[in-house]
């Protein structure tokens, strides 16, 4: 099949969390299984990223903005008129439509709050090409700008979201939140995410060597965007409940600053008296993030809500026992098996990592309990899944036509 795979950003721009990584993940799968998959992304600065200045092999221009070529998966990244945070006006997306939509089968947009997914999906309206929406986590407006999002779908996203075929949650829990806003349960598609581990783990020790953390001490780590949504002061409330003033206690946030939680986070750390034992080492990507996966001794998603949880299946693929809040949709997989699942609630997790630095049996148990959950996190089969829902789509929409 061909398929066209739309979304706000993608990899290189790996800064923007959890969607580049899953978008690409999942690409390079359909295209092992043999689909012709294009990602069609915006342009946040490609130019930059190239090596002394010179196009990569695979890199050219296209009619539309930059092309790459990466795995099998063809990128084209549309330039920006303007752009507010992750939000950016694209002029080229109607052309690329007009021009290349009828060249494929099956259209899946990741991502709610854009500009770029409706003006594909209208054209999809009109060659009636079947698309399908993955919210990816965006459906319910939690946090930030609430009034802006509801403004959104009042004017474009509405029609995307009616019109669309299908929709993908990725946990029963994301399921359960569209029903509750009417979405006919026929219509949702569940699969879950998986986790793009490394063929081989770094060897652990480089990150704490490289962050000035001593070999000895435990680490509790936050790997992610310090937004509201994934609570990291939740966390940090919780962590200063444990004996911290003792020392060999080491709180790790890594992530991309988001608003002005870092400040916040940091003056809380001061106020709270743990701020020698708080690091901020911003965003991780690619070998860095994983060798802080294998030198913490507990990864911690505090999350208000989380349609999935990559970054705690991560953890757990790294052989890192979690402590996830129950928001979080990944939840179910981990409980009991590589962590802990406990209430949005400080004291909770607090308890959850007392237990778990002190019941050394425990952490041994949810160590190899990692190795059983990454067994069946991998991106072949959520492949495999999209795949017979495209060929569903594909074959509902050839009969009506």
């Amino acid at each position: 099949m061909r398929i066209l795979n739309v979304t706000q950003t993608y990899a290189p721009f790996l800064e923007f969390g959890g969607p580049p990584v899953k978008v690409r993940a999942l690409s390079e799968a359909l295209a092992r299984r043999g689909h012709e998959v294009t990602v069609l992304t915006v342009d946040w600065g490609l130019e930059s990223r190239f090596p002394g200045g010179v196009e990569p092999s695979g890199t050219s221009r296209s009619p539309f903005g930059w092309r790459q070529e990466r795995n099998g998966v063809q990128a084209i990244y549309l330039p920006s008129w303007f752009h507010y945070r992750a939000l950016s006006w694209n002029p080229a997306a109607k052309r690329f439509a007009r021009a290349r939509l009828k060249n494929f089968d099956v259209v899946h947009i990741f991502g709610l709050y854009d500009f770029l997914g409706p003006a594909i999906a209208g054209v999809c309206r009109r060659r009636k090409i079947p698309y399908v929406v993955e919210p990816i986590g965006m459906f319910l407006p939690i946090v930030r700008s609430i009034w802006l999002k509801r403004l959104y779908h009042s004017m474009v996203g509405k029609k995307m979201l009616r019109d669309a075929a299908s929709f993908v949650a990725t946990s029963q829990q994301e399921a359960e939140e569209l029903a509750s806003a009417k979405v006919p349960r026929e219509g949702i598609f569940l699969r879950r995410n998986g986790v793009d581990a490394p063929a081989t783990l770094p060897e652990r020790g480089k990150f704490r060597a490289g962050h000035g953390i001593p070999q000895d001490a435990k680490v509790i780590l936050f790997l992610g965007r310090l937004s509201a949504k994934k609570s990291p002061d939740l966390l940090l409330e919780a962590f200063a409940m444990l004996p911290v003033k003792s020392g060999g206690l080491q709180l790790v946030f890594a992530g991309p600053n988001e608003g002005d939680m870092k400040e916040r986070l940091s003056q809380m750390a001061e106020r709270l008296g743990v701020a020698a034992a708080v690091q901020f080492c911003g965003p991780l990507f690619d070998a860095a993030k994983w060798e802080a996966y294998r030198d913490a001794d507990i990864f911690v998603l505090p999350s208000l809500n989380e349609n999935f949880g990559n970054t705690a299946a991560e953890a757990a693929a790294a052989g890192t026992p979690v402590v996830v809040t129950e928001g979080c949709g990944v939840a179910p997989l981990l409980a009991d098996v590589a962590g802990f699942v406990v209430p949005h609630i400080a004291q909770a997790i607090a308890r959850a990592i007392a237990q778990l630095l002190a019941d050394a049996d425990l952490h041994a148990k949810f160590t190899d309990g990692c190795r059983q959950v990454t067994s069946r996190l991998g991106w072949e089969e959520p492949a495999e899944k999209m795949e017979s829902l495209y060929r569903q789509l594909v074959g509902v929409e050839s009969r009506v036509s």
